[in-house]
């Protein structure tokens, strides 16, 4: 694969970053009723067409295309003054994103299975609860998203490759989608929060400044160009 191949499927993963976030902040839209104080209101909410519709084409496909753009920008950055932090970052950040692709695809298809049984008269359903193993996972999952996405941002802030300032936008809305969204959404009403939308509104618009500048500037590293040529 020449330099000119590898440059344009890394302009292809940019592309990912604010698709994937505007799916995000789309899946996020509608909050679900609170499951202890109604859970008639729950079930229903939980087993709608709408539901697994969103969750898989929103929070499943978002992350996985998430995934994607972070590698893609990883790859982008590589070869700059901050390869190392940049690399470190996009490890970091794929694999807190991978470990949340497992209650992000538990809540696709395992809670309208739920809701539905609820519905039909089995009351004692509410009852079931997951292993504990799964919420460490979601836990771990977040801490290294979220600090993975920090470290992202800092590195297009440092690297002088992409507009510092679309680092420090993409630094903002991960704090404001996994702190004052996701965290404290749980923490709260146990849904999402207008900041979990608007901290994903954030992240598209940076990912989108990020992959319109990257065409122009991005290249892969020369020994790999090098070793595809030779």
């Amino acid at each position: 694969m020449n330099e000119k191949n590898i440059s344009r499927w890394i302009r292809a993963g940019l592309w990912a970053l604010p698709v994937s976030w505007l799916v995000t902040a789309w899946s996020t839209l509608e909050p679900q009723p609170d499951q202890e104080r109604d859970p008639a209101a729950w079930a229903a909410f939980v087993s709608s067409g709408s539901y697994q519709f969103s969750h898989l084409f929103g929070s499943t496909a978002g992350t996985i295309l998430a995934i994607f753009g972070v590698f893609a920008l990883g790859c982008c950055l590589a070869n700059s003054r901050i390869g190392r932090l940049a690399l470190a970052a996009m490890v970091t950040a794929v694999a807190g994103t991978a470990l949340l692709l497992v209650p992000a695809v538990i809540s696709t298809f395992a809670t309208p299975a739920i809701g539905k049984a609820y519905l039909a008269g089995n009351q004692d359903v509410m009852l079931l609860e997951f292993p504990g193993s799964m919420t460490g996972t979601f836990l771990l999952g977040l801490l290294l998203a979220f600090a993975g996405n920090v470290l992202l941002g800092i590195s297009v802030w440092r690297s002088r490759v992409l507009p510092r300032w679309a680092g420090a936008l993409w630094v903002a809305g991960a704090v404001v989608f996994y702190v004052a969204g996701v965290v404290l959404g749980q923490a709260t009403t146990g849904s999402s929060l207008p900041t979990q939308t608007a901290g994903a509104v954030l992240m598209a618009v940076a990912g989108g400044w990020m992959a319109w500048s990257g065409p122009r500037q991005a290249s892969p590293s020369p020994d790999l160009a090098a070793a595809d040529t030779a």
